[in-house]
């Protein structure tokens, strides 16, 4: 059976070859990626494609602006969309287990479809998240031959005397929630199993042993280089409830090797689907969600970026590895990148978060990053890792190929295409400043304090921090020192507005139509999302909460416990004819459109139903008779 397409064989030919080859292949797919990071996916019967098949993959397919999300981009009097093939990167084919071809012999004669990464198009211009990162590479790779062209000595202090090709690299780590169908949530039992790390790379079990495993050899089918999988620190162990049948709760991660940026984001599509599809079909229930349940652990989706330049002589060279690794962090460009991530940071924010899930996710005491800073080590020759900060510098001194960053923020909702452009985008304004600079002025500027002078860096931030930035800063220590951080979306869309976006718009990477569609999606979405599900569920919390103490002895304390948690409840749920409740304040915010209101309510919101379950929590330890 074939399971990919590589970009050698994508030629209209050997394409209908591979497919004549393989019956299994019932169906084509083409996958384009919107601005709300939606993947697109129809069944067009295999006959259709071949029988035009140079055509479509000039011209693609048809659809309209109400089957993806671009506002102001595909509108109801222009809403004409079209998704056009792309021939660079890898196909794959995607079979359903479900579905079998009528053939009850053969035991693997499932129904294929084939999946092609595509380009969505609007008025003949390119408008999808997956061309964004597409410009994006092709604006670092011409920068850096700039670079090379006009600054030669900067390469040569790196060892690097020619230039043949450059590869943006991109890895991403995969975490996610499992549990068993029948499982009930208890708070309290996950943050005591999380603190005391008794899931951390622990031995799985059942069901999801099997199904852990079964998705690192289907990876290694479809050559996707799976490196491992591993218990998160979420979750509770597994349990025995019946003869060979486990009960599970517990958090995954999944590692892959790198690629190159476009398909390696590519590649974390096909996984994603792929672990949905085993674990589903071993009775486990899969979420990406960023913080699937308050007050423990989120999921992360640690994001490791790279370049590699190859010389003429066939050479690898990594471009933030020095030439001097026990002297040096950071090889000049390397110091650069660092420099245009930290100083644009803001403009990277709206693609990580961009939602409640996210936002959620990003709060003191998970590992989790709050602040706008980064770690490379206490010293030079001393690469430890901090596990506190937005990025982490990746060294080895031994192997100069892994020097790498890793940025901390991301989870498995963000747009990864559209943060990894940006991400490049800042990179390479940082190498720009950097290039022609001493090394020492470049780390000396790194490691200055909020209030020192910079000359690229602000003056009022200070970038650089090896300790835990959690236990030795209060909050307001390190907003001082880092600058504020976003509470909500409607932050996240200010500091934004704050930078100048023509750093995004540098040779059209994104346009401004593209940039104002997203962030008109960011801010519809957040509107809605508060109305449709925050609001709900906080509501659900506070009915959850009831009296316990009827019956008890000297229950004083009791009883004025729960009257300040019921006065609570009423301010924030229940309107009477002399007020209106938080709830619905909040609501009606959201049906003005009023983002200023909805930010300063839905903040206000939060913080008074987790203080109100914080409050539950002590009421009910104090009950003997549950």
């Amino acid at each position: 059976m074939k399971f990919y397409l590589d970009v050698k064989d994508l030629s209209p030919d050997q394409i209908r070859a591979s497919i004549l080859e393989e019956p299994h292949i019932r169906f084509v797919s083409l996958a384009g990626v919107d601005m709300g990071n939606n993947h697109t996916d129809e069944k067009i019967p295999v006959r259709e494609f071949l029988d035009d098949m140079e055509g479509f993959l000039e011209k693609g397919i048809q659809t309209d602006g109400s089957s993806v999300v671009l506002p102001k981009i595909a509108m109801p009097y222009d809403a004409r969309v079209d998704l056009i093939p792309d021939c660079q990167v890898r196909w794959y084919i995607d079979y359903s287990k479900c579905h079998r071809m009528h053939n009850p012999t053969l035991e693997d004669e499932w129904i294929g479809t084939l999946v092609i990464p595509s380009f969505i198009y609007h008025d003949g211009k390119e408008v999808g998240s997956r061309g964004v990162l597409k410009r994006a590479g092709q604006e670092v790779e011409r920068q850096i031959k700039a670079f090379f062209q006009a600054h030669p000595e900067t390469f040569r202090s790196m060892g690097i005397e020619s230039l043949a090709e450059i590869h943006v690299n991109l890895a991403t780590e995969l975490e996610f929630w499992v549990e068993s169908l029948h499982v009930t949530k208890d708070e309290e039992t996950l943050f005591i199993s999380q603190e005391l790390k008794e899931q951390y790379w622990k031995r799985p079990s059942g069901e999801l042993r099997k199904a852990m495993e079964e998705c690192l050899m289907l990876m290694e089918t479809y050559d996707l280089r799976p490196e491992m999988a591993h218990k998160e620190v979420g979750g509770v162990g597994s349990r025995l409830e019946g003869e060979n049948a486990y009960s599970h709760m517990e958090q995954i991660e999944i590692d892959w090797s790198y690629n190159d940026a476009l398909q390696a984001l590519d590649n974390e599509f096909i996984i994603k689907n792929m672990v949905l599809d085993v674990f589903n079909r071993h009775g486990l229930d899969v979420t990406f969600k960023a913080k699937p349940i308050e007050g423990v652990a989120g999921s992360g989706e640690h994001h490791h970026f790279s370049f590699t330049l190859i010389d003429k002589k066939g050479k690898k060279h990594n471009l933030f590895a020095p030439a001097h690794p026990e002297k040096d962090y950071l090889s000049p460009l390397g110091y650069g990148a660092l420099m245009g991530l930290m100083k644009h940071y803001n403009l990277i924010t709206p693609f990580i978060s961009s939602n409640l899930d996210a936002l959620n996710r990003l709060k003191p005491g998970f590992e989790a990053p709050v602040s706008t800073v980064f770690s490379m080590g206490k010293t030079v020759t001393n690469p430890t890792r901090n596990r506190s900060v937005l990025l982490c510098v990746i060294r080895d001194l031994h192997a100069p190929q892994s020097y790498r960053f890793e940025l901390r923020s991301p989870n498995p909702g963000s747009n990864s295409y559209l943060l990894a452009a940006a991400t490049l985008l800042a990179m390479t304004d940082g190498m720009a400043y950097a290039i022609d600079k001493e090394p020492s002025d470049l780390l000396e500027e790194l490691n200055k304090k909020a209030g020192d002078p910079g000359t690229y860096l602000r003056k009022d931030r200070q970038y650089r921090d090896e300790d835990d930035i959690y236990s030795l800063y209060t909050e307001a220590e390190r907003n001082e020192r880092f600058g504020p951080c976003p509470q909500t979306v409607y932050d996240i869309y200010l500091l934004f507005r704050e930078e100048d976006a023509a750093l995004l718009t540098r040779a059209e990477v994104f346009t401004d139509r593209i940039i104002e569609s997203y962030l008109a999606y960011m801010l519809d979405y957040w509107l809605l999302e508060v109305r449709g599900r925050l609001i709900p569920e906080e509501s659900q919390i506070l009915r959850s909460l009831c009296p316990l103490h009827q019956d008890e002895l000297e229950a004083g304390l009791d009883e004025a416990i729960w009257n300040q948690i019921q006065k609570e409840r009423l301010l924030l749920m229940k309107d009477t004819p002399s007020r209106k409740s938080l709830m619905t304040e909040l609501s009606e915010a959201c049906l003005d459109k009023d983002p200023v209101l909805v930010s300063r309510l839905q903040y206000d919101l939060q913080q008074r139903v987790s203080s109100l379950k914080h409050a539950y929590v002590g009421y009910r330890h104090n009950i003997i008779n549950l």
